[in-house]
């Protein structure tokens, strides 16, 4: 759903898609993604990140998106090949735009970013800034007591991350719980003309049917493109924070540290909720 707002938002020109192994392994998540160019109708670079966290064996969620990563859920056949070598392409387009003219949007874990710190990092501070999903400040975590899963599927990435002191701010389970459809929100786009209408009313039945939550479900990823284009949806503050590399059940918890860390930790989730739905309903 975040993706395919992104490509159909006039807000975004969207440079390309990279991939990085998460909710299920890197081949899966790099097809899915040019299945979603394909049904968007977009012809966009895909590139296939890293295959595995830094330092630790990857663990997946396909318990809850299915094995296929999208919960069963139909996408056309892909109508390019994805390519290798996400994180020199990152390069390769920070490297041809003016510095500070490109933002890095980052829904899974961020071995790709923390690999682009190690490999080139004076390209990576090319960037104008990072807006990522993840973490859990006040909340509870949903893969540990408080870790959430992109930053706990590979804690030493956001260790890094957070230590180069890049532009970046953290949408965390805090305000990605508070935004939230409902049944009533997918039956409105399954009855939509447009495929992806339908299609992401799909994929949230989809979560429906794997997760307990009462009535409704968070859509934590769109809130990415949403802090992106409308961050007056949202309240920020300023956190010192760090990342929990233990091996116990919080790594990858947020814990204080030195690193000042751009947070939300407030947002409007019915209007949140209704600018994404307008987005696909209207759009």
């Amino acid at each position: 759903m975040a993706i395919l707002y992104a490509l159909r938002s006039p807000a975004f020109e969207v440079l390309g898609l990279t991939t990085v192994a998460g909710n299920i392994g890197l081949p899966t998540t790099t097809t899915n993604a040019a299945k979603l160019l394909a049904l968007a109708g977009r012809t966009l670079p895909v590139h296939a990140g890293t295959d595995r966290p830094l330092k630790r064996t990857g663990f997946g969620a396909s318990d809850i998106h299915g094995a296929d990563g999208l919960g069963g859920v139909p996408l056309p056949a892909p109508q390019m090949t994805p390519q290798p070598g996400a994180v020199d392409w990152i390069a390769t387009t920070l490297e041809a735009e003016d510095p500070g003219t490109v933002d890095l949007f980052t829904l899974g874990p961020l071995t790709n970013l923390a690999r682009l710190l190690e490999s080139h990092p004076q390209t990576a501070r090319r960037l104008r800034r990072v807006i990522a999903m993840g973490g859990a400040v006040e909340e509870r975590g949903n893969v540990g007591p408080r870790a959430e899963f992109n930053i706990a599927a590979d804690p030493e990435a956001a260790a890094r991350v957070f230590d180069a002191d890049l532009p970046l701010t953290l949408l965390p389970l805090d305000v990605t719980r508070r935004v939230r459809a409902s049944t009533s929100d997918t039956a409105a786009l399954a009855q939509a003309q447009d495929a992806d209408a339908r299609t992401v009313g799909a994929l949230i039945d989809a979560y429906f049917l794997t997760t307990d939550g009462g009535d409704s479900r968070p859509l934590h990823d769109p809130c990415v493109m949403l802090f992106a284009e409308s961050p007056a949806l949202f309240s920020c503050e300023t956190r010192r924070l760090d990342v929990e590399t233990s091996s116990g059940p919080d790594a990858g918890a947020l814990i204080p540290g030195p690193h000042p860390v751009e947070v939300a930790m407030g947002v409007d989730g019915p209007a949140a909720l209704a600018q994404l739905r307008d987005a696909f309903l209207n759009g």
